[in-house]
């Protein structure tokens, strides 16, 4: 008789314990963990990034023999250079603050609602040549903006546009990009399955957009509408050739300002370019953990 037969029926073998758990990082949480010298580089990339916008309103606060002075010291001249720069009625710089916000804001929506239609259009319905199309949008963002100047001023000279704000927003009300941008995010943000049960409760393609997508949409749309509204203020060059020192927007009404008879007064320029800087900020500020926040649900979704 073996020993594995003598042992009793009832008696179990003793079940092995679970092997234990090591203490320690789990794989992969190095990634999220920043190291030291990543809060140095973010520190200085911050700094680099804010010292501009600073040492604008440094100056402004100052007289034109302190412009050269390392290292900036404030001023108390802030408010009176702001008067002086606004009294100067050749700049007319607060009227070129008001176009700028009109002609930023209707860019702006028109770009989030004809880029989000497209963008639907072409991740979602089934036409004949859509590839084809696509294929025309992309190569449009290859085009540089300065190659169109001439031909884009000849037709707004045969429209008798220059000189008009619908010179400097007719041109952009859509951009390749963000077509491109919004049909790329539809693919992933939208599912197939939620539009066609849509349609089957009776939803007409314009309903499906309206109420189904653009909702989805809202994340890369409020990203859209932030690039856009800050390249829009910011541009300088097709303003600068198509309009007029009557209707200046804010970035003609600077350009104004830095070409003195005499000398360039830099103060005033100074003190113009940290008030249309602020609009920028106030907008990211707002809107900013919006935007954000919206981006990391899409990432999370997708």
């Amino acid at each position: 008789m073996t020993t594995a037969q003598t042992l009793p029926r009832s008696v179990a073998p003793p079940t092995p314990a679970p092997p234990r758990r090591r203490r320690g990082r789990v794989p992969g949480a190095q990634l999220w963990q920043a190291s030291p010298l990543t809060y140095l580089a973010l520190i200085m990339g911050s700094v680099l990034s804010v010292f501009p916008i600073i040492w604008s309103f440094i100056i402004a606060s100052r007289d034109n023999s302190a412009v050269y002075e390392m290292p900036p010291v404030p001023g108390d001249q802030l408010f009176t250079n702001i008067d002086r720069m606004l009294a100067n009625e050749d700049a007319a710089f607060v009227y070129g603050l008001v176009n700028s916000a009109v002609v930023s804001s209707v860019v702006t929506i028109s770009v989030i609602f004809f880029s989000s239609l497209a963008g639907f259009a072409f991740a979602k319905l089934k036409f004949r040549g859509s590839n084809a199309l696509l294929l025309v949008i992309i190569l449009t963002m290859m085009v540089p903006t300065q190659l169109g100047v001439i031909p884009l001023y000849m037709m707004m000279v045969e429209l008798e546009w220059t000189g008009t704000l619908q010179a400097v927003i007719v041109p952009f009300l859509v951009q390749g990009f963000g077509v491109f941008m919004m049909r790329q995010y539809a693919m992933s943000a939208i599912s197939d399955e939620l539009i066609e049960a849509a349609r089957l409760d009776g939803c007409s393609t314009w309903r499906i957009y309206w109420n189904v997508v653009l909702p989805g949409l809202r994340p890369a749309a409020a990203v859209l509408g932030l690039l856009t509204f800050m390249q829009t203020w910011n541009e300088f060059l097709w303003p600068f050739i198509v309009l007029t020192p009557d209707t200046p927007t804010v970035q003609y009404s600077l350009k104004i300002l830095s070409s003195g008879p005499y000398q360039t007064d830099y103060v005033a320029l100074f003190a113009g370019t940290a008030l249309a800087t602020l609009p920028l900020l106030i907008v990211f500020i707002i809107f900013g953990r919006q935007i954000i926040g919206g981006i990391m649900e899409g990432a999370v979704k997708s």
